[in-house]
């Protein structure tokens, strides 16, 4: 399949991006506008996600196509490991292949069991000297990114930087939205699930985080999931936490 996309197609999406994005007065929105852009633009992407990412790598905002890369993306935040956190750290593109087999995030690609997602490709946001976030396309089939793709992507990212730095300007401190009230409400829970393995065993952090994604795997369902059934006890802790 090819990826090619003519320069005066990109340059329309970016026009009516730029337009939205100049009336808009959130950042929260625009990186929504962005992702969905992004979505839109990469040939064999199921969802994308834009986030912007604190200097201390923390998460500030977060705008995503739909419900998987939400759980996916904030999975990297909890875990606090992944290719979208690769990307903003190293400021070069990042190309998963198969999360089932890549080596570099074992933790992130195990707790991604229960997603539809396969292949990854993240790039840096990079405004003049700095890197403010990542943004990112998901695919539920193997190697559905190319070369090509990843330059398209760079080319994509560019701009979109550019833009959320302007927004940013208008809209500091950046206002909580429904969908970063979700993803906060997911890290908490996932945290708190953490937190009861870690009373009732004896265990540390990352012992802990390993068992919940065990726990994922075996019932086939997703982080989120077993941290809930974990918090309203319904699941037998049978054991230690490896």
């Amino acid at each position: 399949m090819s990826t090619k996309l003519p320069l005066d197609e990109i340059s329309l999406v970016f026009a009516r991006v730029n337009g939205m994005l100049l009336s808009e007065e959130s950042v929260e929105h625009a990186v929504a506008l962005l992702a969905q852009a992004a979505k839109s633009t990469v040939p064999g992407a199921i969802g994308a996600g834009v986030s912007l990412i604190s200097s201390a790598g923390r998460k500030e905002s977060a705008g995503s196509t739909d419900e998987v890369v939400r759980e996916a993306d904030d999975l990297q935040y909890t875990i606090g490991e992944g290719p979208c956190l690769s990307a903003w750290a190293s400021r070069t593109v990042v190309n998963v292949n198969d999360v089932r087999s890549d080596p570099r995030w074992p933790n992130w690609s195990a707790a991604l069991a229960g997603l539809p997602i396969r292949s990854v490709l993240s790039t840096p946001l990079q405004h003049q000297e700095t890197v403010v976030g990542a943004m990112k396309v998901y695919s539920s089939s193997e190697h559905a990114f190319t070369l090509e793709t990843a330059r398209l992507l760079s080319m994509f990212a560019g701009p979109a930087a550019t833009l959320l730095a302007h927004v940013q300007t208008k809209d500091l401190p950046v206002k909580l939205s429904e969908s970063m009230s979700s993803a906060m409400g997911q890290r908490d829970m996932i945290n708190l699930a953490k937190g009861v393995l870690m009373a009732q065993h004896g265990v540390d952090d990352r012992a802990a985080t390993r068992h919940l994604i065990q726990v994922a795997q075996t019932e086939g369902g997703t982080m989120r999931g077993a941290a809930k059934r974990i918090i309203d006890g319904g699941h037998e802790q049978g054991g230690n936490p490896l």
